[in-house]
């Protein structure tokens, strides 16, 4: 079901080898806003990677009439002067960054992916996540009124033929119990010598940047010699921020400081106005065996006591849990959907690999997972839902129906939108896609 309304710029849009080695050109121009073949290649390549096929060669045309449409949107956000908050970007921008770290295992993955810090990839994204939030929000109020009736729905499914019916994916829903070890006094005392020892050797004349290269365990920023490149405080989580922006001269090296991440000294390189070019070196204090083992056992007598019935599952999640889901009972969340249904890329390798066999009400023995930081922890989980995959049916899908209704709905909404603004928008596209049938509007009147 191919629909207009489904944005097709997902994720986190990874710049590809393309842009670099083909000259970019201007292939379409909405408004006074650009859309460049690097665009249109970029996404092409991340559809094509995940799976979308290219049956009739229309892909490329399908992405930029996709583009075109969100010019228009962005147009309108600026027209309508819509506001969006940093604090609405930075959240949009954990979000995004959390499923990409569940896909990828740990944050240090995602670094080494992207070759850069946590922050430098929010700075690099942060300008993207604005533009594509304030065109959501003009879409979300194109279409915020549709009201849907179960006739409809009704009468919406039964008008698919039989072999258009679409495929309904499997998915599961999970809670889990989590047990986080202490990181003991020892290995923090030992990081944070480490650290200081580091501070006096470059305080005594040698190189900041040489010591990163060496030491540090920040892998986006390790090779760089430790360099963050210009962020602003609200891109730095607070306890680094408020150490990184009260340097005052690249003389200086910060005290010891400490943040969810480990523990860093932080080396002032530049300021412009209120952007600052930082260097860091980062140390992550190890958990030991022992205190894995003693959290593991831990986790072992609350395992013995569910087994004896003597505490329930959500008793056990309020009581012993140490997770981020213990404000939700336990439940697992979806990061990027925000919904309880859990597909295989949404959950941690190991918690898929623990959970296989089971039926549902069941949950596993405590195994080693870890978090999206790369925290080593120890988990129980318990399936509360497997759904197969199966073709759709009123029954079982009614609420993704009822949804897929509501989109056709919509659509025709946008369709006559899009009619309407092109009337008034000036559209050039380049020759390179003259060809292209486009099925949203007269894109090709100039």
């Amino acid at each position: 079901m191919k629909n207009i309304i489904l944005l097709i710029l997902v994720f986190l849009i990874s710049k590809t080898h393309f842009s670099q080695e083909v000259i970019d050109q201007v292939v379409a121009v909405v408004g006074n806003e650009i859309v460049l073949k690097s665009d249109v290649e970029n996404q092409y390549i991340q559809l094509r990677a995940q799976g979308t096929y290219d049956l009739n060669g229309d892909l490329r045309c399908d992405i930029l009439e996709e583009l075109m449409f969100q010019k228009l949107l962005y147009l309108q956000a600026l027209q309508d002067s819509v506001e969006i908050t940093d604090k609405e970007i930075e959240s949009e921008l954990d979000r995004r960054i959390s499923v990409f770290v569940n896909q990828l295992g740990s944050e240090k993955k995602m670094e080494e992916f992207y070759g850069k810090s946590i922050s430098e990839i929010k700075k690099d994204f942060k300008s993207i996540i604005h533009e594509q939030l304030l065109t959501q929000r003009v879409q979300a109020g194109l279409v915020s009124d549709i009201k849907i009736t179960p006739s409809e729905v009704k009468e919406f499914f039964e008008k698919i033929p039989e072999d258009s019916i679409p495929m309904v994916s499997a998915f599961y829903e999970l809670s889990e119990i989590v047990f986080l070890p202490v990181i003991g006094k020892e290995e923090k005392d030992a990081t944070i010598q480490k650290l200081n020892d580091l501070r006096d050797r470059i305080l005594n004349g040698e190189n900041f940047q040489t010591l990163a290269i060496l030491y540090s365990e920040d892998p986006g920023s390790a090779t760089k010699g430790g360099e963050l490149g210009f962020v602003s405080r609200t891109d730095l989580v607070p306890e680094f921020a408020s150490v990184a922006f009260n340097l005052t001269s690249p003389i200086e090296v910060s005290r010891v400081v400490e943040t969810e991440y480990g523990y860093h000294i932080i080396q002032l390189i530049e300021k412009r106005g209120n952007l600052m070019n930082f260097r860091h070196i980062l140390l992550t204090p190890e958990v030991s065996i022992e205190q894995i083992s003693l959290t593991e056992q831990k986790a072992l007598e609350v395992y013995e006591m569910l087994q004896k019935d003597s505490i329930s599952f959500n008793e056990a999640v309020t009581k012993y849990s140490d997770g981020e889901t213990k404000s939700n009972n336990g439940k697992v969340i979806n990061p990027y959907y925000g919904t309880t249904k859990l597909a295989n890329e949404f959950v941690e390798p190991n918690t898929v690999r623990n959970i296989a066999g089971l039926k549902v009400g069941e949950y596993t023995k405590p195994f080693l997972s870890s978090s999206s930081k790369g925290t080593k922890l120890i988990k129980i989980a318990k399936l509360d839902q497997k759904v197969e995959e199966h073709k759709a049916n009123l029954t079982d899908d009614y609420l993704e129906i009822q949804e897929y209704a509501t989109q056709q709905k919509g659509q025709k909404i946008i369709e006559k939108w899009i009619h309407n603004k092109l009337e008034s928008t000036y559209i050039r596209i380049d020759k390179t896609f003259c060809d292209c049938e486009f099925k949203f509007g007269n894109w090709k009147n100039e």
